[in-house]
C-alpha cells in the first residue's frame, strides 16, 4: 500500500447527502487516495443529533455536536447542512483556519458567495461547489476552468428536478398539476412544502451561481427575475403542444451586447416557465433529470445532462470536489480564486427581448381580431401566428394574420405567437389588452426560448 500523506477531512451534516459522502469516504478510501495522491481521513461529523436515524450506518464515535474542533483542525471541511446559518459562520471559521471548503449549499452561495470567496482569497484557500448548481452534472468546473478562455453568450438550464418531473408528466400524460405534485411528494422528489421548487426559488439560486461564473460578475440573488409553475394548467400544455413546444422551467443567463447605459455589455438572469421547441435538446429532458445548455463564442453549443438530485448522485459531485481540494493540498500553492472582475450590470426583466405566446379569451364577434391586432401593433409587438378555438368546440379555426372577423358567437380562445419583442413593451400591451373591452381574460403569457 502506498504511504500517502494524510489529510484530515471534516463533515458538517449527515443527512441524505452527508451520510452518503461519509460512507463513500470510508468504503473507497484506498481508491480515493490513489486518485487524490493523499489519504482522506474522515476525522469527525458534526450533527445536531448523533442518535437520529440515517440512511447509512455510520460509526457513533465520529459524531459530535461540537463542530469547533473540526473547523480549526481539518485540511478540508465539507458543509452539507444547508441553510444560511450556522453554515456561513462555520465555513468562514474553517477558511480562516486555512481549510479548503466543499459545499453543496446553493442558498448560501447565492447570498454570501462573494464573502466566502474573498475570505478564501485572503488565506490562499479554495471554495469548491460543484454540487450546488445541478446535482451530479459537472457544470461548475467547465464554466470556471474549461471555458475560462472563451466568452459565454448564453446559458439555458433545467436545474430543478421537481419542476421538470411535474411539467414532463403534465405534457406527456395530460395530468393535472396538483395530482403530479402529490405524486412527486410521495416519491420524494418534492418536499412537504414544495414552495422552493414550484415557485422557482431553488432555480433562481442556481441561476445566480451559474451567471456569476459564466460572466465573471457577482450576481446578487435579488437581481434574478423569478416566476414559478403553479399557474401552468392542462390548457396551456395543450396550446404549447399544438404549436410545437414543450413547457420547461428554465434558468436563463444571457449576455446582452451593448445593453448597458454606457453602451457596454450587460447580463440578464431570469427563471420562468418557457416554451421550448420540441426539436431543441432541452425538450427531451424527462423526469427529474437536469440539463444545462451553454452557448459560447468559440466552443459553440454544449450540453450537460444528468441527475439533478439524489443522495448518491450529489455525493458523487461532492467527492469530486474533495479530490480536487486534496490534489491542491499536495501540489501546494494558493487556491483558485473566483473571477468576478467583469462587473457587468444586471438589467431588469423589462429590457430583455424574446418571442412570446399570448393566450386570450375574447368575445367571439366581428372586429375583435382587428382590435387585438391593432393594440399589439401600437405596443410594438408584431404578430407571427394566430389560432382561434371556439370555447366548448373541439374544432380549431386557423385564422390568417390580419383577418378581421370571427365566425360564431360567445367566447373564443386566441393563441397569439409573436415575433421578438421587448419585455416591457409586451407587458404594457398585455395590460391594454386586458382592459380593452373585447378581451374577457388574459389566460397566459409565456416566453419562447431556445431559438
Amino acid at each position: 500500500m502506498t504511504d500517502y500523506r494524510r489529510l484530515r477531512v471534516a463533515l458538517l451534516g449527515a443527512g441524505a447527502v452527508g451520510s452518503q459522502v461519509a460512507a463513500l469516504l470510508r468504503q473507497h478510501g484506498d481508491e480515493l487516495a490513489d486518485r487524490a495522491g493523499a489519504r482522506l481521513e474522515l476525522v469527525g461529523i458534526a450533527v445536531r443529533d448523533p442518535d437520529a436515524p440515517r440512511d447509512t450506518e455510520l460509526p457513533r464515535e465520529l459524531m459530535t455536536t461540537d463542530p469547533e474542533p473540526l473547523l480549526v483542525g481539518s485540511d478540508i471541511v465539507i458543509e452539507l447542512m444547508g441553510g444560511i446559518e450556522p453554515a456561513r459562520t462555520q465555513l468562514l471559521t474553517a477558511i480562516s483556519a486555512g481549510a479548503d471548503v466543499v459545499t453543496a449549499n446553493k442558498a448560501l452561495l447565492a447570498t454570501h458567495g462573494p464573502e466566502l470567496f474573498d475570505a478564501a482569497d485572503q488565506v490562499g484557500a479554495s471554495v469548491y461547489y460543484e454540487a450546488a448548481a445541478a446535482g451530479a452534472i459537472p457544470i461548475i468546473r467547465p464554466l470556471r476552468d474549461s471555458l475560462a478562455g472563451d466568452r459565454v453568450q448564453r446559458i439555458m438550464g433545467i436545474v430543478n428536478g421537481t419542476t421538470n418531473y411535474i411539467l414532463d408528466r403534465m405534457d406527456r400524460e395530460g395530468a393535472d398539476f396538483a395530482d403530479v405534485l402529490a405524486d412527486a411528494q410521495r416519491l420524494g422528489y418534492a418536499e412537504a412544502d414544495p414552495t422552493a421548487d414550484v415557485e422557482g426559488y431553488d432555480a433562481a439560486q442556481k441561476a445566480a451561481i451559474l451567471a456569476s461564473l459564466a460572466f465573471h460578475t457577482a450576481v446578487p440573488l435579488d437581481a434574478v427575475h423569478r416566476e414559478g409553475i403553479t399557474h401552468i394548467d392542462k390548457q396551456m400544455m395543450d396550446a404549447a403542444r399544438s404549436a410545437g413546444f414543450v413547457i420547461k422551467l428554465l434558468a436563463v443567463c444571457e449576455r446582452l451586447v451593448g445593453a448597458a447605459e454606457d453602451g457596454g455589455d450587460a447580463i440578464s438572469v431570469r427563471v420562468y416557465p418557457a416554451l421550448v421547441d420540441r426539436e431543441h435538446p432541452l425538450a427531451s429532458v424527462h423526469g427529474a433529470n437536469n440539463a444545462v445548455f451553454v452557448q459560447a463564442e468559440a466552443a459553440g453549443n454544449l450540453m450537460f445532462y444528468g441527475a439533478g438530485a439524489g443522495g448518491v448522485q450529489t455525493a458523487s459531485a461532492v467527492l469530486g470536489d474533495v479530490v480536487s481540494a486534496a490534489r491542491r493540498h499536495i501540489a501546494g500553492g494558493v487556491g483558485v480564486g473566483e473571477s468576478t472582475r467583469a462587473n457587468l450590470p444586471v438589467v431588469p426583466i423589462g429590457q430583455m427581448t424574446t418571442r412570446y405566446q399570448i393566450t386570450l379569451e375574447v368575445n367571439d364577434q366581428p372586429g375583435v381580431l382587428a382590435t387585438v391586432a391593432g393594440l399589439l401593433s401600437e405596443g410594438r409587438v408584431s404578430i407571427a401566428t394566430v389560432e382561434q378555438t371556439p370555447m366548448g368546440d373541439a374544432d380549431t379555426l386557423a385564422v390568417p394574420t390580419g383577418e378581421a372577423a370571427y365566425r360564431g358567437t360567445g367566447t373564443s380562445r386566441l393563441v397569439i405567437g409573436t415575433h421578438t419583442a421587448r419585455e416591457q413593451d409586451l407587458s404594457e400591451t398585455v395590460e391594454r389588452l386586458a382592459s380593452s373591452g373585447v378581451v374577457e381574460r388574459v389566460v397566459s403569457v409565456l416566453r419562447v426560448e431556445g431559438d
